[in-house]
């Protein structure tokens, strides 16, 4: 994970060894390739985060609730976990046809938002496009967000989660109050 925060997907399989202090022999035994390593690395990060989502959201009722606050905790990462906002970003469109992590995850809540009739918008009667535009929401803002340090991060997720909820059908105020509605307990600790 480290080495693909860092950029580093290009070394050999000895450097990855031995950044992890195990011999050649006991990667084959686990991996074909570095790049099946890469992936259940990027994957173990997105599932773990997607599980902590699942946890804190469990209780919401309303769907577009759930996906609001899945992605305004998502926008947070990339301030409150800089390592694997790193594995996010640099794993970009890939996550987005992702079966595992985040992509699963968000498609279902967009159904859901769907099926109840809470996102009925431009993209809303299309919970694939709907994904689309807001995985590449979310890829932008982690983006900015590694360009600019000293944007306040939780105030522009809020942001982009209100436009990509105005996207999906819901109002402007609805969806600002939905953005200005209390998160569950912070789940990243201090920035």
């Amino acid at each position: 994970q480290r080495l693909i925060a860092e950029g580093k997907v290009n070394v050999p399989v000895l450097e990855i060894t031995q950044a992890a202090d195990v011999g050649m022999g006991s990667f084959y035994n686990h991996f074909d390739s570095k790049d099946e390593l890469f992936e259940a690395a990027v994957a173990e990060v997105l599932d773990a985060h997607g599980a902590m989502l699942d946890r804190l959201t469990a209780s919401i009722e309303d769907p577009a609730e759930t996906f609001a606050t899945s992605f305004r905790l998502t926008g947070r990462l990339f301030r409150r976990r800089p390592q694997e906002s790193r594995i996010l970003l640099a794993s970009g469109m890939a996550l987005l046809s992702s079966k595992r992590g985040l992509a699963p995850r968000a498609l279902r809540d967009i159904k859901a938002g769907i099926e109840a009739g809470r996102f009925q918008g431009v993209v809303g009667d299309d919970p694939e496009l709907a994904l689309a535009m807001a995985g590449g929401a979310l890829l932008g803002l982690g983006n900015l967000l590694r360009d600019n340090p000293d944007r306040d991060g939780a105030v522009a997720a809020d942001v982009v989660t209100e436009n990509v909820l105005r996207r999906c059908g819901l109002g402007a105020a609805e969806a600002r109050a939905v953005c200005e509605r209390p998160l569950p307990d912070e789940p990243f600790g201090e920035a």
